[in-house]
């Protein structure tokens, strides 16, 4: 009866977060997108002709937001971290929906730079904070679909800012609006200027709306009873616990122990349905607050930076389709000849919802078998081969053809936004700590470079030829994710057979510690420990006492040389 009691209060209080919290953060996320691709809509407008630009100062601009877009990236996570979800991203939105506004009175090449910078530094660290934030609400194999549902966003905000746009110029296209609206007293509004306006005010007010929606945790939670509260925090404690214990692999470390001393071993570790089963695990919110982060979580970044390099690289390989299609379709669609500039809004539709559902399939498919790696590897390939095809058909010479190069995009829009949120969601199953990982994921934003080589390779000078280079560069660059996402899933395997390998000499006692505290085998180090043992092992040991001999940390050396979560060498790394 207890049990069913305890299913019941599990079901609901997932229920009520799912309903009510999740829905609202796709809405941030939603409009955050509207805001950073608008530019490319109010292009088919002929905004840089009505502002008396050049195009070449769009793609300028475009380039600009992403620089500093991802520079501040960790600066925005660690910010968003130190302050909270709950009040730092609704106080930065405020502000860049005013930027979104001010868009309506460029008049020169350098407002507009200017007004994307602005807006770029604004929302740096918005994505890691948000995901950093929604992790501190699920389990890990919970996280997947829901992080699908939330990132599919992006995909929802390039359907409704292609369905805003041929409303707004179809409603005005000679570039007059309502006459109680106006400029100057001379001068109505252009559909791009409304464009602006409405999808500004949209920000302004949903921002408004989440300094009183968003709670700190699950244990402040408005939406929840006094027991779901208590639920929420508990259930992802006891997560994060075994997350912190075991890694997130389908194995344990200790699973590979033979005889006694593995029995011995494996009693140490607690059972995952036992922690699962007890609310009461943790007194400590140490998993689910939204604010605060410690020395030891972000100087144990600078070791996880060799796994953090060459993953960020492939995220940025990876990343150019979606970030050049969110903002380059609709005129990658009237140069293509596929429709006239007006129509190419409301093209963009069905492939963004499309890239919207097969991004959530993707997801739940990676929760269900709990891998990451094998569907990310599926969603090049259906990438490269929409590319393919787009470039086997382009240009199109007859109507048919048109339907079929359409057809060719859809498929490549399917499968562009699922790489991010897969790699995302590896970061959040693979390192326990909070902070530590928002900090990872404000890394991992600079990503976003994406965008700034995106909008060198979707140039003007390339639409003469219907975008076929841009098309065969961006497909070179996704050959080089996949062969490189192989790689990396190869070299984890590695790692964790090497620290198998080690714990082989530990003793019961050893591993009880490295259970506990993170001091395991202390007597092991510096005696062959394996290349391949990169975060929590001899190079950590090193690492910190030369940060206490120069009083960097203010800890005593116990406190300082213990490692928590992926640092400890019973953790594995999943795939």
């Amino acid at each position: 009866m207890t049990g069913t009691l305890h299913d019941g209060l599990t079901r609901s209080t997932v229920r009520k977060i799912d309903r009510i919290l999740l829905p609202f953060l796709s809405l941030l996320f939603l409009v955050n997108s509207l805001d950073r691709s608008n530019i490319g809509n109010a292009e088919t407008a002929n905004f840089t002709r009505d502002a008396g630009l050049q195009k070449e100062d769009l793609n300028d601009a475009v380039a600009w937001f992403f620089v500093f877009f991802v520079a501040l990236q960790p600066v925005g996570a660690a910010a968003g971290r130190k302050f909270g979800m709950s009040i730092w991203v609704p106080s930065v939105m405020t502000l860049w929906g005013i930027c979104t506004l001010l868009h309506i009175w460029v008049s020169k090449r350098w407002q507009l730079i200017l007004l994307r910078v602005v807006l770029g530094s604004l929302e740096a660290g918005f994505y890691p904070t948000a995901v950093s934030y929604l992790s501190l609400f699920y389990t890990r194999y919970e996280f997947g679909r829901r992080l699908g549902l939330f990132y599919g966003s992006y995909g929802v905000a390039g359907a409704l800012g292609g369905f805003i746009a041929f409303v707004v110029f179809s409603r005005f296209p000679s570039g007059r609006a309502p006459s109680t609206v106006q400029l100057e007293s001379d001068d109505s509004w252009k559909p791009w200027q409304v464009l602006f306006a409405v999808e500004g005010s949209l920000t302004i007010v949903t921002a408004l709306i989440g300094f009183l929606w968003l709670p700190k945790s699950g244990g402040t939670a408005w939406f929840l009873s006094r027991e779901e509260r208590k639920c929420a925090e508990a259930r992802v404690n006891a997560d994060r616990e075994i997350a912190s214990c075991h890694g997130s692999g389908m194995t344990r470390v200790t699973d590979s122990l033979s005889g006694q001393e593995g029995e011995q071993s494996r009693r140490l570790l607690e059972d995952d349905r036992t922690l699962r089963g007890n609310w009461h695990i943790r007194d400590s919110n140490n998993f689910t607050a939204d604010a605060g982060i410690s020395k030891s979580e972000i100087l144990s970044v600078v070791l996880f930076l060799p796994m953090v390099l060459p993953i960020l690289l492939l995220n940025i390989a990876s990343a150019i389709p979606s970030t050049g299609f969110s903002i380059f379709l609709p005129i990658v669609l009237s140069s293509s000849k596929v429709a006239s500039p007006l129509h190419a809004n409301i093209l963009t539709v069905p492939p963004f919802l499309l890239a919207s559902v097969t991004l959530y399939i993707f997801m739940h498919w990676s929760d269900k078998s709990r891998k990451r790696f094998v569907p990310i590897f599926a969603s090049l390939c259906v990438i490269m081969a929409g590319l393919a095809l787009t470039l086997l058909f382009s240009p199109p010479s007859t109507s048919i053809g048109s339907v079929i190069l359409y057809l060719c995009m859809c498929l490549l829009l399917s499968g562009c936004f699922i790489p991010s949120p897969l790699t995302v969601a590896w970061y959040a199953g693979n390192i326990p700590d909070p902070g530590k990982r928002a900090i990872v994921l404000g890394i991992n934003g600079y990503g976003n470079l994406a965008g700034i080589f995106a909008a060198q390779i979707f140039a003007p000078k390339y639409q003469e030829d219907s975008f076929r280079t841009p098309f065969l560069m961006t497909f070179g660059t996704t050959l080089l994710s996949l062969i490189g996402f192989v790689g990396l899933r190869i070299m984890l395997r590695m790692i964790n057979d090497a620290r198998k390998q080690y714990l082989h000499r530990w003793s019961e006692g050893d591993l009880a510690d490295e259970h506990d505290s993170g001091l395991g085998g202390k007597q092991h180090w510096g005696e062959g420990a394996p290349p391949l043992v990169v975060v929590g092992g001899g190079l950590w040991d090193k690492y910190v006492r030369l940060l206490v001999g120069v009083k960097l940390l203010g800890m005593d050396i116990d406190s300082a040389l213990a490692r928590r979560g992926d640092e400890k060498m019973t953790f594995t790394y999943g795939y």
